[in-house]
């Protein structure tokens, strides 16, 4: 890769982690303010009242999918990724200032809801313009080994979060955290955001973006995207299985830790960042693993692991005994996750043309991720209040399994040619297979 193309996928990535640190935040930090904006009862009740909220910023990701892909694909993608990150720190700011339970009532709770809105329609963008932007900007031949960045940022994005917690969690008493302490991570998430506007700024467009010759009229329109139907439904198919496996082994796993397994929250939080490091490591490995031997053998071989392996994987995590017990079932499960994380940026965007790429992406993703990703964590719990918990394994590898389906059928997209992908294809076959065969 030339110098300009790694200065596209760092820029593009920054801004990548600050968006998802803001998003993930919410969740790591949900055990400490979860008290904070509703009345006082049982914490299992408290902490789906603010998996909800959680769960309602998923939903604003098919409006943001729409809106900002709609963005990507007219204006560049540069301009959303702008964008996304102004709405993502405007959210950080309103939950760091929302007054609790305490001094305003439910207020405080409507204040969070209007923050995960913003941030539900950020990331709803976000997603896209940045699985478009890091494959648009890779040499041919480098696309899956560059896409996997973004999952690197994403998960950097929660390291850095977990590791804040850990910092707070040994330097400020529990009820100083419970208190105010809480609020911090999210006056670093507005002032990191704002650090990465200035960088997005300045940012550069990619060539793929702006060679393309489609018409402007029809660029990022749902009209173009129905012409692609074939291929945003299967976006959907094959994010279930993926979407619902990651949340659950990163946003769902420190609380399942604390929650199910009963160590600590110190633990469990420590549990998380270090697995997540390992993972964030194996991202670029099983990227560039794709560029030689192709996306599907590392999709199948996630979604043949999730399917079978996940039920022991969570039945022994809930009797783990200590760090290294926990640590050991944790890495085994987010190993798994790699092949889908790894590559399914690049296997979303390699699907369509350039004039609705970033819509194309953006939409049938969220709508994905807010049917089954946003919901993981509710549903987890759901099925925990209810008494049968292992009820979610089944679930997770379920999803998993649907997935598979998909994964066995569809066809290969390493050697498509981006470039080549024009919009000439309005007037013809919107397929999956004209798709995957336009290529070099």
């Amino acid at each position: 890769m030339g110098r300009q193309h790694w200065k596209k996928i760092w820029v593009g990535s920054a801004g990548n982690m600050v968006e998802w640190y803001d998003w993930f935040v919410y969740a790591s930090f949900a055990t400490y303010f979860a008290g904070a904006f509703f009345p006082s009862g049982n914490p299992t009740a408290q902490l789906m009242n603010t998996a909800g909220i959680f769960a309602v910023g998923f939903f604003m990701r098919p409006v943001g999918g729409w809106l900002l892909g709609r963005v990507g694909d007219r204006k560049g993608r540069k301009a959303a990724l702008t964008l996304t990150v102004t709405l993502m720190s405007a959210s950080a700011v309103l939950i760091a200032v929302a007054p609790t339970y305490g001094v305003a009532g439910y207020g405080g709770a409507l204040v969070l809801l209007v923050a995960r809105l913003l941030q539900g329609l950020s990331v709803g963008g976000e997603y896209a313009a940045s699985a478009t932007y890091l494959t648009e900007a890779s040499d041919p031949g480098r696309r899956g080994f560059a896409s996997s960045f973004q999952y690197v940022s994403m998960t950097a994005g929660q390291i850095v979060g977990l590791g804040l917690q850990i910092v707070l969690q040994r330097t400020m008493s529990d009820d100083a955290l419970h208190s105010y302490g809480w609020r911090i991570p999210f006056v670093v998430g507005a002032l990191g955001a704002a650090v990465v506007f200035y960088l997005r700024r300045n940012m550069l467009e990619t060539e793929v973006y702006e060679e393309d010759t489609s018409q402007a009229g029809e660029r990022g329109t749902l009209r173009a995207l129905w012409r692609h139907r074939r291929e945003a439904f299967l976006v959907v198919a094959l994010t279930m299985g993926g979407t619902v496996a990651y949340y659950t082994y990163t946003t769902y796993l420190t609380k399942y830790l604390s929650n199910s397994a009963g160590l600590s929250k110190q633990t469990a939080t420590l549990v998380s960042f270090t697995a997540l490091i390992v993972f964030a490591c194996l991202q670029p490995l099983a990227g560039a693993l794709s560029d030689r031997i192709g996306r599907r053998p590392l999709l199948i071989t996630f979604a043949v692991g999730s399917t079978f392996l996940t039920v022991p994987i969570m039945t022994l995590l809930r009797h783990a005994d200590g760090y290294w017990s926990a640590l050991g079932l944790a890495l085994l499960a987010l190993v798994v996750v790699t092949g889908y994380t790894s590559i399914n940026a690049c296997v979303k965007a390699e699907l369509f043309p350039t004039g609705v790429r970033a819509l194309g992406v953006a939409l049938p993703y969220a709508l994905a991720n807010a049917l089954f990703g946003g919901t993981a964590e509710y549903v987890a719990l759901w099925f925990k209040k209810g008494g049968i918990e292992s009820g979610f394994s089944w679930y997770v590898a379920a999803c998993a399994a649907v997935s598979l389906v998909v994964y066995v059928t569809m066809r290969e997209t390493k050697d498509l040619d981006l470039g080549r992908v024009k919009a000439a294809r309005e007037a013809g076959d919107g397929s999956a297979e004209s798709t995957v065969t336009t290529a070099s």
